[in-house]
């Protein structure tokens, strides 16, 4: 079995209520990457979802640079 074993990657989720009530989490270093929920809480979860499933994206397509540039991890390092 392989391990992978990189450097940590750290983002910053910005929280906001709406006037209607609802929560928009957004993480600023994935532009697009923001989610509503009826909690705070939901809110947050699904943009981590939301970033998981981008980064994902962006290593199966071979956008390693991309994901170095937003990190400050360099492409070795993922």
């Amino acid at each position: 079995m392989d391990v992978w074993e990189g450097e940590e990657m750290r983002f910053t989720i910005e929280i906001d209520q709406e006037d209607d009530g609802r929560w928009l989490a957004e993480v600023l270093e994935l532009p697009g990457v923001m989610a509503y929920g009826e909690t705070e809480a939901k809110a947050v979860a699904r943009a981590e979802a939301l970033g998981l499933r981008v980064i994902a994206e962006q290593l199966e397509h071979g956008e390693l640079a991309r994901i170095a540039k937003r990190t400050g991890l360099t492409p070795d390092d993922l």
